[in-house]
């Protein structure tokens, strides 16, 4: 296998001719003049030339190193560009950030915000993918999610900004036609719509303040991948739906749905923000999460102030 070639040594050479001198070199490098001089008789060695002639009072080049310099010296240049660059880049935000979000909260409480934070980050574009499917951040390259569960253990970086309760309700006149059910099990005997990407698929978990919990797995016609595809069914009085305050809070302020089995609460979620593990972040993914992390919580609780009024 070839060897990569020997990028410190021509880069310390090319500091040598920019400066014809192995001290002069050895002082903008901070490095001492033997590790410079090493430097230079290594890439001698290895390309079997020699680069200067060397006298006490001159260093000239040789033909070798003539050649060699202007490819060297535009390799320094290329690497001190590249590193500047990255180092503009983690200073000031720029450049691009994938961001994977719920479908209906992306639609609702994400993209809202998107032109303020255009405004304030103008070099900053965002690529929003909105899929309520749990997403592989490493595996598909993304840099930040935002993810509403009870999130299980895992590297990756979590970053916790507010709770989402989580109601079942249903219509009036479904509740009208169908009786109010008073206990989780009683839901069995009832039409439930059922979401495609809870935790625990299709199975509803309750909680009582005495400590009684209980597990139903309900049945009905629809089962969806987006708790928003739901709410038409549900306000027809078709079904009973379980669903998080984002999607089905102004329904319930609205009094198109109402709230059922108030004696029991569901396992509250979460709204998180979560990047993969590793080093420092870019400054354009730092400010976008910043950015989330200060102004989705109230622009969640504006959404679903009349609906905490209602209840």
């Amino acid at each position: 296998m070839a060897k990569l070639p020997d990028f410190e040594a021509l880069a310390i050479f090319a500091k040598v001719v920019e400066l014809r001198s192995f001290a002069g070199a050895a002082s903008e490098l901070a490095m001492s003049k033997a590790t410079v001089s090493k430097a230079v008789t290594r890439l001698e060695e290895r390309l079997g030339a020699r680069l200067f002639n060397r006298t006490s009072r001159r260093l000239a080049l040789t033909d070798a190193g003539h050649k060699l310099a202007e490819r060297a010296t535009r390799l320094l240049a290329d690497g001190e560009a590249a590193e500047n660059e990255a180092l503009a880049q983690s200073v000031a935000p720029r450049g691009l950030v994938r961001l994977a979000v719920p479908m209906t909260f992306g639609i609702k409480a994400v993209a809202p915000l998107l032109p303020e934070f255009f405004e304030a980050y103008p070099e900053v574009s965002v690529d929003l993918h909105l899929s309520d499917a749990t997403i592989d951040l490493i595996g598909e390259g993304f840099d930040m999610a935002v993810r509403i569960a009870r999130l299980p253990d895992s590297s990756l970086i979590a970053r916790r900004l507010f709770t989402m309760p989580r109601y079942t309700v249903a219509a009036p006149s479904y509740l009208k036609r169908h009786g109010r059910p008073t206990h989780p099990m009683h839901l069995a005997q009832h039409k439930c719509f059922s979401y495609a990407y809870l935790s625990t698929p299709n199975v509803w978990h309750y909680t009582n303040s005495a400590g009684e919990q209980a597990s139903v797995r309900p049945g009905g016609q629809l089962r969806v991948n987006n708790g928003e595809a739901v709410m038409p069914a549900l306000i027809a009085g078709l079904g009973i739906a379980e669903l998080p305050e984002f999607i089905v809070g102004e329904a319930i302020s609205s009094g198109e749905v109402e709230v059922i089995l108030k004696d029991w609460t569901q396992a509250e979620g979460a709204v998180h923000l979560v990047t993969p593990p590793g080093g420092p972040r870019p400054a354009r993914v730092e400010a976008l999460g910043d950015f989330l992390a200060a102004k989705l919580p109230g622009t969640c609780k504006r959404r679903t102030r009349g609906k905490a009024k209602a209840s």
